[in-house]
């Protein structure tokens, strides 16, 4: 059987097909309809957060945020984060400028970030890698001091915690990811999580082509409004997540057990609570990454290189830079397959075949 990064949760059918029902009879599939509505509230409550404004993919949600806030010139981000956080910026004008990460919390360098700021920089773009907190009360302070936003890429941070609440209740705005391969999904989407309630409707008009109402578009916008249908993929997995954090953490543990001692995983922040979406693994060389990866996919086993390359590395990436830490991290980190469908007996044999290859 075919082993891969993480396998898609796929709610009970007939659950499914009741939603399916429903959007049959009133024929209303786009445009903010019921469903997502329903969404929006339903996700609201269970992460503790006022405004939910659900989109068509996390990579728009990010776009929308940096139109919402007006930003330009530069933003300063990690190197090291899925190329979406980087691309998003580039797509729309804004110059990525990178600070190097901690290599331990994989996370980015608040002392890297303040080194980079400039006259013309609008925005810090941070990354909770893996789940894992940034160093949110160093970041925001140095964002007041120089007048700027922050934007979290929270792609990875479905219902994680910062002392006690809801990590996406910091900064300006937070971005979501609900691809199929996340911990929560709507098959593709996302969700801005807007923490300034002027900037909520104008969110709103910027997903929908700019139009505020029948007769008024005041501003630039796209299309990346979710559908019904992925609106009620999404309501059947939030009734699932119960189940689906329990038996990752469990996964999770299991990998903690059989490697921990003999491979370093990302330093966890402690107060920031954990959702199990990611099982990461430090390798001493990129040689022996991949001697390990050619001995698993030998056995149909796909583990993934999350983060290579390292952004700063991109051809399209403009000025240069270069990122030492952040590029060998990404030379030597690995993936591992974590998903609620991971028997212990499959773990046990991807586990074993680690531990053999680094003998």
């Amino acid at each position: 059987m075919r082993i891969d990064i993480t396998k898609t949760w796929l709610p009970d059918r007939k659950k499914f097909d009741t939603y399916v029902d429903i959007i049959y009879k009133n024929g209303w599939v786009t445009n903010n309809g019921p469903l997502v509505r329903e969404l929006e509230e339903r996700l609201s409550d269970y992460l503790g957060v006022e405004d939910v404004i659900l989109t068509s993919s996390g990579t728009a949600a990010l776009e929308t945020a940096y139109r919402a806030l007006g930003l330009r010139d530069f933003a300063v981000t990690t190197p090291f984060s899925f190329v979406a956080t980087t691309s998003s910026l580039v797509a729309n004008g804004i110059k990525p400028i990178f600070a190097d990460i901690d290599p331990e919390t994989l996370t980015i360098d608040p002392e890297q970030i303040e080194k980079q700021i400039t006259a013309h920089t609008t925005a810090i773009v941070p990354v909770h890698v893996f789940g894992n907190a940034c160093e949110i009360d160093a970041i925001e302070s140095i964002a007041r001091r120089h007048s700027l936003k922050v934007i979290y890429d929270a792609a990875h941070a479905f219902g994680v915690e910062f002392r006690g609440e809801s990590i996406l209740k910091r900064g300006d705005i937070s971005v979501l990811s609900f691809h199929a391969t996340k911990l929560f999904h709507t098959i593709e989407g996302g969700a801005l999580i807007v923490n300034d309630k002027r900037v909520v409707q104008k969110s709103r008009y910027l997903i929908n082509f700019g139009i505020e109402g029948p007769e008024s578009i005041p501003s630039l916008g796209t299309n990346a409004k979710m559908n019904e249908f992925e609106a009620a993929m999404g309501l059947c997995v939030l009734d699932d997540m119960d189940t689906i954090l329990q038996r990752r953490e469990e996964v999770y543990r299991r990998y903690e057990k059989a490697l921990s001692s003999i491979l370093p995983t990302q330093k966890r922040k402690s107060d920031s609570s954990m959702n199990f979406a990611y099982y990461p693994v430090i390798f001493e060389s990129e040689e022996t990454l991949k001697r390990v990866q050619r001995a698993l996919n030998e056995k149909s086993i796909y583990p993934r290189r999350y983060f290579y390359p390292s952004l700063d590395s991109l051809s399209y990436i403009e000025p240069k830079q270069y990122c030492p830490l952040s590029r060998d991290i990404s030379c030597r980190i690995l993936t591992l397959p974590i998903s609620p469908y991971l028997s212990e007996d499959m773990q046990k044999g991807i586990t074993k075949c680690i531990i053999e290859k680094l003998r």
